[in-house]
């Protein structure tokens, strides 16, 4: 028996979805559980698992299609799963039974196909969801054709009832009488010479220069959206300043020596950073904030939903630690570590990657001691850090060499002003001075 496959709800404020890529092809047989399809929200791309067990059959959505949630866009049952052109399973019209979707539109003349509350007024024939689609967007009426596999009508049926019937006129063999040309009737006009028609132009050849092009689909396309959609409505400002992580580190260090084997993860800078910059936002409230959905107002938020930026072979990702302030170091870096894996792997829930509040992005690893992070809307601020490395700085009247890190704070002044921010900051950084702090201000 088959069952309808439909797109789930994938979160709260989700009510569309853009499909991406279907991960298996037409007529492959599937069980419960396999990710079949990939779909785009305004957050994340993310892998739908089909909910039974038999030959998918896709239809009458396609990749690039956007569709409400819940709405069918395949269906899951009975029928042969063929090889494809490679030898595996793979893409086929004709199917063992009959797969009803319901489509965008109707194949059948207005007002005569349906009745009453939508009752058919008459036998049907049997139609593959993909061509009933066709026939809806060509106007073809199916009822006056022959299914060509096993009475079921298909594709190549509708794109062969709607090619044109009358024959092409083929040009004259005899040959035109061409009159003679008319003199002027005045010799102050003269006859303007023919000029004979330019050949056509061969077409330009591909540009040799470029070695990969990548469609904006995907995370790559909600990377591009988004990130021009904030530089452009934020009015940002960028607070710069060097800090002192000599304690911060060995802090670090003394952590990983102790809590490694008993936690089942190395304790890392940006569990610490996670948990400093969590408990900043708690005191200064001000930057836990968000524009109203109306542009009428800075809402203030109630939770502190740590987000912190994931490199992935996918593109880049914004995990988010919910109730961050709430949670010590331990739970934190579990929790982390969970939603990295999961993004990695390509099996991110929607809720991993929503909802955030504030951003960390640290580029630290790679060799950057400053940067501009452009903030990730809806939300006011991102911090940005570089590498920690060892300088000479001076220490009243003597040099020493100190660990020093350099922070960048990007937020958009509409929600705060600089001083303020300032304070935001010069917190986090009397936290990363002197980390016992921290431990007094935990929860």
């Amino acid at each position: 028996m088959a069952v309808d496959f439909f797109i789930p709800k994938l979160g709260d404020n989700v009510d569309k979805v853009t499909i991406v890529n279907w991960l298996v092809d037409d007529g492959v047989e599937v069980n419960e559980g396999d990710e079949i399809v990939e779909v785009e929200t305004d957050k994340a791309v993310v892998p739908v698992p089909a909910n039974g067990q038999g030959v998918l059959h896709i239809g009458p959505y396609k990749a690039g299609d956007s569709v409400p949630v819940m709405t069918v866009v395949a269906t899951i049952g009975e029928g042969e799963s063929v090889p494809s052109k490679n030898g595996e399973a793979g893409s086929k019209e004709t199917r063992g039974e009959e797969a009803t979707v319901s489509p965008p539109a109707s194949p059948f003349p207005e007002g005569e196909a349906t009745a009453g509350r939508g009752e058919r007024t008459a036998e049907l024939p049997k139609i593959t969801p993909v061509a009933q689609k066709m026939a809806a967007d060509m106007g073809v009426d199916v009822r006056a054709l022959a299914g060509s596999d096993h009475d079921r009508i298909t594709k190549e049926d509708i794109l062969h009832a709607a090619a044109p019937t009358q024959p092409p006129t083929l040009p004259s063999t005899s040959t035109p009488t061409v009159p003679e040309p008319t003199p002027p009737s005045s010799p102050s006009v003269p006859l303007v010479p023919s000029v004979p028609a330019s050949p056509p132009q061969p077409a330009s050849p591909p540009d040799a220069d470029i070695l990969q092009s990548i469609p904006l689909k995907g995370i790559r396309g909600i990377v591009f959206r988004r990130m021009a959609e904030s530089v452009h409505t934020t009015a940002r400002v960028t607070l710069v300043t060097e800090v002192d992580a000599t304690e911060f580190v060995k802090l670090r260090e003394q952590l990983k020596a102790k809590f490694s084997q008993e936690w089942g993860y190395t304790p890392g800078y940006n569990d610490l950073l996670g948990v400093i910059v969590a408990n900043a936002l708690r005191k200064f409230p001000y930057m836990n904030a968000r524009v109203s959905a109306a542009g009428d107002a800075i809402e203030y938020l109630k939770p502190i939903n740590l987000g912190l930026a994931v490199d992935t072979e996918r593109g880049l990702m914004v995990t988010v630690v919910r109730n961050a302030d709430t949670k010590g170091l331990q739970q934190f870096g579990a929790d982390f570590r969970a939603l990295v894996d999961r993004a990695r792997a390509g099996k991110s829930a929607p809720d991993d990657l929503s909802g955030g509040t504030f951003t960390i992005t640290n580029l630290g690893m790679y060799r950057v001691d400053a940067f501009t992070p452009v903030i990730n809307l809806p939300e006011a601020a991102i911090l940005g850090v570089g590498r920690i490395v060892a300088k000479p700085v001076a220490r009243g009247e003597e040099i020493v060499v100190r660990k020093m890190m350099t922070l960048s704070l990007v937020f958009d002044h509409r929600l705060a002003d600089g001083a303020p921010a300032a304070r935001f900051l010069d917190y986090i950084c009397e936290l990363i001075e002197e980390p016992y702090l921290l431990f007094l201000t935990t929860r």
